[in-house]
Formats: C-alpha cells, structure tokens, sequence
C-alpha cells in the first residue's frame, strides 16, 4: 500500500482528563454480519488513515475484531501506546439490569482484549429480557428501564476504572432529566441520530445547558439499510452545495455536524470514503450553505418502531420528545 499521511482529529474534553477525537468509526454490522476478518482490516486501515476513535458495542459483535486489530496495530508500530486510542462500547438492552452491569462490561473488555475502556454507553432506554437473540422481540420481551439503579451500577463502572467516562445513547430530554435528578456523576455523552435531516436542535440545546457532548450517529440518514433512506444522500441542496464546493455529499454533512459543535461516528469499511470523511478540517461551510441546510425538511430516520416492538417503547428512542 502506498503511504497516505494520517490526517489529525481535533479532540473534544469530555470529563476530567478524557478527551475524544471529534471523528470516530463506527463499526456496526447489518445483517447478515459483516466477516468479522473484514472488520478487522477496516479498523488497521482506519488507523493508518488517522482515525483514534472506534465506536463498537456488545451488540454490535464487532469487538472482538476491534480488539484483534487495536494488538495487531501495536505490534506492527501503527501506534505506540493503548492510551492513543479511544474505545467506545455500550451496554446491551439485555443486561439493562443493575446486576449485569459489571458482568456486562467485563465481558465487553474480555471481548476487546483491554484493561478499560475510554467511554461505556447505556445503548437504549429500554430494557430487553435476557433471552432476547434476534429483533424484533415480542412484545411482552420489552420493558421500561430503571434509570436510577442502572446509572449507579454505571457510576460503579466508572468508579472501578473499568471505563474513564460514563454516558448514554438514544435518550431523549426526558430520560436525561430522570438520570441527572440522581446521579452522581452526570452523563458525559448522549450518543443520538443526527444528521442534516434530523438537527436535534431542542437535544442539542438541552445537553449543552447540562454539559452533555452529543455524539451523532448515521450522520447520512442509513442510506442502504433497513431502517434508514436516501433522503441525505439524494438531498438537491446537499449535492448543490458539494458540486460548488468540490466536495462529496458526506464531506458535506460531515463539516456541518462538526460545525454544530458536536462528534460524529460514521461507518465505512470503504478506504477512499474512510479518507473523505476525514479531510474536513481546513475548509468550512459559508453563512449561506449553513442556512441552507438549516432549511431542510427534518425526519428521523432510525425509527425503531420495526426493531424494538411496541410503538410507545419505540417512542421513548426519538430524542426530540
């Protein structure tokens, strides 16, 4: 492979000493799995690029293969220290109870092969019965999640030195105002579905008023999934802007959450796009371009209504409300 310089993620200060670069990779699997050897690659390519920050989560499956590449990226000197990257995983739905907490995220470093991890997230609002192995589950398998206790088993995480930071993801005001009126330590990253189409503008200005760094995830609207669409993707003001810029669509979308002021974890295995997504930093969208995509219809895209049963519950994941 011919060199390609690695381009430099600007960081974000979390809580304390924890800072996370703005540009993450996600490595969430469709279905059928992505070939766990192919994760593998994409993350030591990704490292090669630049990329610091890797999102998984236990139920994505994909921290193993994180786990086997952050190794092999060390023996082959692409890194010389752990402490250069950022791990980020999630509690699963299905030990959303205060007593599988600890089991959850012991696993979850035995999957990655670490010591700890930089930031755990609780993945939904929501709690799965254990036996759950395949979405959606019925019914009478989905129940609500008992914030306080869960937040406190989290707080132990944290607490333990198992995780440096603690947040969520997929939670709404609501939720986020039912976790602060007890925790200890506040939440340092609510992790949501943001993209040009879907702003989180009463989101947004509700976790920067408690100090909550929002995290964006399918920045392009899950074009080419099951529960996303083309409507970034194909969006006339978007091509418009990326056609007079030079830019792609993605590059596009990329600055304009950077811009918003928040972190973004897009998932790509592909090499050229990994680059793209990264070669944002020394331009920057003009007060023109910015309103017009402030314009834009808003939808939310990842609507999980399909995947996690009954529409209140599906509810209780739109971050507006």
């Amino acid at each position: 492979m011919s060199h390609v310089e690695a381009v430099m993620i600007p960081e974000v200060a979390l809580t304390g000493s924890v800072r996370m670069p703005v540009i993450g990779m996600g490595t969430a699997s469709g279905k059928p799995p992505t070939d766990p050897a192919i994760v593998r690659a994409a993350i030591l390519e990704a490292i090669k690029t630049g990329y610091r920050h890797f999102d998984t989560a236990f139920g994505y499956g994909s921290e193993v293969p994180l786990g086997e590449a952050i190794a092999e990226a060390l023996a082959a000197g692409l890194i010389t220290s752990r402490r250069e990257l950022f791990v980020t995983s999630k509690l699963w739905a299905a030990s959303a109870q205060p007593h599988l907490v600890l089991p959850a995220i012991r696993t979850s470093l035995k999957n990655l092969k670490q010591d700890y991890m930089d930031l755990y997230l609780i993945h939904f609002p929501l709690r799965l019965d254990p036996e759950v192995r395949s979405m959606p589950p019925a019914k009478e398998q989905v129940h609500p999640l008992d914030i306080k206790s869960i937040w406190e088993a989290m707080e132990a995480c944290q607490n333990m030195g198992l995780t440096k930071a603690i947040g969520v993801s997929n939670f709404s005001c609501k939720k986020l105002s039912e976790l602060l009126s007890s925790a200890k330590i506040p939440p340092a990253v609510n992790q949501v579905e943001m993209s040009p189409a879907w702003h989180q503008k009463q989101l947004r200005q509700f976790c920067k008023a408690n100090g909550i760094h929002i995290t964006a995830y399918s920045p392009l609207g899950a074009p080419g999934t099951k529960w996303g669409d083309n409507r970034v993707v194909e969006s006339d003001v978007l091509q418009q802007i990326a056609k007079a810029r030079g830019k792609t669509v993605p590059q596009i979308c990329m600055r304009w959450l950077y811009e918003q002021g928040v972190s973004v974890v897009p998932k790509s295995f592909n090499k050229e796009r990994m680059r793209n997504n990264i070669d944002i930093f020394d331009w920057s969208l003009t007060e023109e371009e910015l309103h017009k995509i402030d314009q834009l219809p808003q939808r939310k895209g990842v609507l999980f209504v399909n995947n996690l049963g009954p529409t209140d519950f599906a509810l209780e994941l739109d971050a507006e409300i």
